[in-house]
This record gives structure tokens, C-alpha cells and sequence, in this order.
């Protein structure tokens, strides 16, 4: 049911559905200082939320920032969360969607011998139940193409969440490898919930970022000022995870 939930939800989180139930409301309604206030409401709406400047500036502080590679210790175990793959014929290599940094930096860390293990957490069953390949072999696929032993990869194919992740990998690492250490590697909007989740599970990570939706306002220019569509977009990935963040906080997952 949460899982359900949690992913009908985030419709009702989605700046386009904000705008145009204020729009429809300023067309239906006969009282004409309400349609005035509301057309009103939606102009200032659509300034704030169109503004590449103001939602970079919140995620930035919401973000988590990136680790200097020579800062990272070596770790026996790089935990990489999936939810960056789609699916596309032909089947005959991995395509990546928002966050593909997750895999790539596991990846350099692996080659720079910061990590001597990457286990990657995550299935791939939909809001109907469809099971198809599963995020974590077809990163698998992605990394064995990329010159990593399979000795090396470990999988855990059946977490839906952030929370199963989390107990999913327990289990591999109290049974197999109880003495490691481990980097936490997702993206940085999602760092907080997910080290929140490891440490309730009784997993000790180290947090390293990979996936940005931010630029440093320093390298953003007067290109910030002017609307874009992509950030109504960011406004919903930050509302969503802030929720979510909250949620798990709600019911004792962080």
C-alpha cells in the first residue's frame, strides 16, 4: 500500500498540476475578485517557478555536496542505489536516465581503488506488479562491459524503496561481509533520506554524492534570469524528496 501511495502521490506534488488547478478555479468561478486574485496567484506562480535561479538556490542548499576524490578513504564496499536506468530495445547494453553518475563514479572510485567491492541495491517492479529485468543486473551488464570482474559486482535485485534498500543490504553485508566498510553512493538531492534509511537499518555508510541537478550560482550568469520549463521540473524533484524525506521521518524509517 505505501509503495502504491508513495508513487500515485506524485502527481499532486507536480508545479504544472499547481498551476493549472489555479487556472481552472480562475475560469470556473462566477466571483470576479476571486478570478482576478487567482490570475493573479498564477502569474506570480509561474514567475517563481519558471526561475532557473531561485529553485538552483534551494536545491543547492538541499543538495549534499560532493566529496574531493582525494578526500575518499579506501572502503571495502561501494553501495550504489539504482533508479537510473530505462528501458530500451535493442537489449544489448544499459541506457541510463537522470543520475547515470551514481554508476560512473562507483565506477572511478573502483578504479582508483577506493572501493574493492560495488554492490548495487534496486528491482524493478512497477506500480502494477509487472516484473521485468531488474535496475541492479542491467548495471551489472554496464560495469562487466566496462572491465569489472563479476567476482567484484554484488546484487540485491528485490528492494522497491529507499527503506528496502536499506534492509536488503544488511542482510548481504551482516552475512557475507560483516567486518566491511562501506561509501553510500546515490544522488545528492536523495543523500540525506538514503544515509537516514542505512543508519536506521544498522548500516554504517560513508555518504558520497553523484548526481547533480545544481550549478554553483557563481557559474550561472544572467541565463538564470530568464524562464525555463526544466524548472518546473526541478521544483518537483525537490518537493518530492523533501516529502519523502519527512514521510520516512513520520513513520520511523530514518
Amino acid at each position: 500500500m505505501f509503495f502504491i501511495f508513495s508513487k500515485t502521490i506524485s502527481t499532486l506534488l507536480m508545479p504544472i498540476f499547481w498551476l493549472l488547478t489555479i487556472l481552472i478555479f480562475a475560469l470556473w468561478t462566477k466571483n470576479e475578485n476571486k478570478r482576478k486574485k487567482a490570475i493573479k496567484i498564477f502569474l506570480l506562480l509561474l514567475i517563481i517557478l519558471t526561475n532557473p535561479f531561485i529553485i538552483n538556490s534551494l536545491l543547492l542548499m538541499w543538495e549534499i555536496p560532493p566529496t574531493p576524490l582525494k578526500d575518499v578513504k579506501k572502503h571495502d564496499i561501494g553501495i550504489v542505489l539504482t533508479g537510473i536506468t530505462r528501458f530500451k530495445t535493442p537489449n544489448d547494453r544499459t541506457y541510463f536516465d537522470t543520475g547515470a553518475d551514481r554508476i560512473y563514479h562507483a565506477l572511478v572510485l573502483y578504479q582508483q581503488k577506493k572501493i574493492s567491492k560495488i554492490l548495487i541495491t534496486g528491482g524493478n517492479i512497477d506500480i502494477f506488479g509487472e516484473i521485468k529485468k531488474s535496475e541492479a543486473e542491467r548495471l551489472k551488464d554496464f560495469l562487466t562491459d566496462a572491465g569489472v570482474p563479476k567476482n567484484d559486482i554484488i546484487l540485491e535485485i528485490n528492494a522497491r524503496n529507499t527503506k528496502e534498500n536499506a534492509k536488503n543490504t544488511k542482510k548481504i553485508i551482516e552475512k557475507n561481509y560483516p567486518k566491511s566498510t562501506s561509501i553510500l553512493i546515490t544522488s545528492a538531492f536523495h543523500l540525506r533520506r538514503a544515509k537516514g534509511c542505512f543508519q536506521k537499518a544498522g548500516v554504517s555508510v560513508t555518504p558520497f554524492s553523484a548526481g547533480f541537478y545544481t550549478q554553483d550560482l557563481s557559474e550561472m550568469g544572467t541565463g538564470s534570469l530568464i524562464p525555463s520549463e526544466k524548472s518546473l521540473y526541478l521544483w518537483y524533484v525537490l518537493t518530492h524528496e523533501i516529502l519523502g524525506y519527512f514521510v520516512y521521518w513520520g513513520i520511523g524509517y530514518l
